[in-house]
């Protein structure tokens, strides 16, 4: 029994051996590597950062009621074109009592001071017509006149002397500027009696317009209707943010008011993205970009670079400058606002260059090169020098052509 044992294991312990002496030949006897060649090739290279961002309008408006109340009637829907003056809603009004027992009240106010205003004026203008108000410098100046004349007719004769009549004459001169400011100070009463009528009916038709606002929802003498709400500007209705029967608040010094609409000109578009801190530097206004929207991945479109944000704000521990673009308008598509999209920049470019992969290019210190091929998995190094790059493709200046094979390097470290 212990002999049959020992012969199993004596087998087992050979099989063993025999299974990993086989393992560790394959594993010293390892296929040659072989490499690859490739050919430089005549390729545009692009130098560019990428802002992201999104599209919106650069003209866009929120209309806002002139009165508080409630939404009675939505003329537009979103998608809908809207000129200047076009009519979007109409507000019903809900005025408190207290408010038009309060205008009722301030329009008989109004028209009693006009009522009082009326009779002073016709008080003044007879006082005027018959010269009442300088009635009594007239009589002081004519008596003066007379007693000047007949003083000068004594001291002609050498009864007074020639003081005393300068006494009287000055006293005439006196008495003429009194006449004479009385006059002027008659009309401009006149005057001021008619301007005070006119501030008291404008007191009045304001206070009727007040009321006729709070009961109608617009003057009698406007044109414009109050509770009309219209479009302040030409273009299309981005979103309509109430519906009827909404309550709604004017826009004023202390409230900015409700939205009624968003009107905006989808004709002038602008792109609005954010580049990172590390490329700001190297924009300019002016430079090209290409826009990526996610909506239309097939489509690229054009826009300039007019603005570059001067102060970078933190976005997830990194700075990011804010820039605009002008898109170029086309009519085969419609850009919706508040699409995403990505912006390429173009720093740079060379077109039509020899360029390789820049995997494949040997960098050490200052010194660039490549491994071309001169046999049968035969290389060796041949200095080369490059310019631009764009991260995948880079341009060769000189040292290889497009008939040289060169090696892949299949990892690069």
């Amino acid at each position: 029994m212990n002999k049959g044992c020992g012969i199993s294991l004596a087998v087992f312990l050979l099989l063993v051996s025999i299974g990993l002496g086989y393992y560790f030949y394959k594993q010293s006897v390892k296929d040659p590597v072989v490499y690859d060649t490739t050919k430089p090739e005549i390729k545009d290279i692009i130098k560019k950062t990428v802002a992201t961002g999104s599209i919106k309008p650069r003209q866009e408006v929120m209309v806002k009621p002139q009165v508080s109340g409630v939404v009675d009637a939505l003329y537009v829907e979103p998608g809908e074109m809207v000129t200047k003056g076009q009519k979007l809603a109409k507000i019903k009004l809900v005025p408190s009592q207290v408010n038009i027992n309060s205008a009722q009240s301030n329009v008989e106010l109004a028209r009693i001071r006009l009522r009082d205003a009326q009779r002073e004026l016709q008080r003044q203008e007879q006082v005027n017509s018959n010269k009442l108000d300088v009635e009594e410098a007239r009589l002081a100046y004519e008596n003066s006149e007379r007693e000047a004349k007949r003083q000068k007719e004594l001291f002609d004769d050498g009864v007074i002397s020639e003081q005393e009549y300068n006494t009287f004459q000055l006293d005439l001169d006196l008495k003429k500027a009194v006449f004479e400011n009385a006059e002027i100070r008659s009309t401009n009463n006149l005057k001021q009696f008619k301007s005070e009528v006119d501030i008291r009916r404008q007191e009045l038709q304001a206070a009727e317009d007040n009321l006729a606002l709070l009961r109608e929802g617009a003057s009698r003498n406007s044109r414009q209707v109050a509770n009309i709400v219209t479009s302040t500007v030409d273009g299309m209705v981005l979103d309509i943010p109430v519906e009827e029967g909404t309550s709604v608040i004017e826009r004023n010094n202390f409230n900015e008011g409700t939205s009624i609409a968003i009107v905006a000109d989808m004709k002038s578009l602008i792109f609005e993205g954010q580049v990172d801190e590390s490329d700001v530097g190297k924009l300019q206004e002016g430079m090209p970009l290409v826009l990526t929207v996610g909506a239309l991945e097939e489509e690229k479109i054009d826009a300039i670079l007019e603005y570059i944000s001067p102060k970078g704000v933190d976005v997830e521990g990194a700075v990011k400058f804010e820039v605009k673009a002008a898109i170029k308008p086309r009519e085969d598509i419609f850009l919706r606002a508040g699409y995403s999209a990505n912006g390429d920049i173009i720093l740079d470019r060379r077109d039509k260059v020899v360029s390789i992969k820049e995997r494949d290019l040997h960098i050490k210190e200052d010194s660039t090169w490549v491994e071309i091929a001169v046999g049968d998995q035969e290389f060796e190094k041949r200095p080369v020098k490059v310019g631009l790059s764009d991260g995948i493709q880079i341009e060769v200046l000189s040292g290889i052509d497009t008939t040289t094979q060169i090696k892949v390097i299949k990892n690069p470290s």
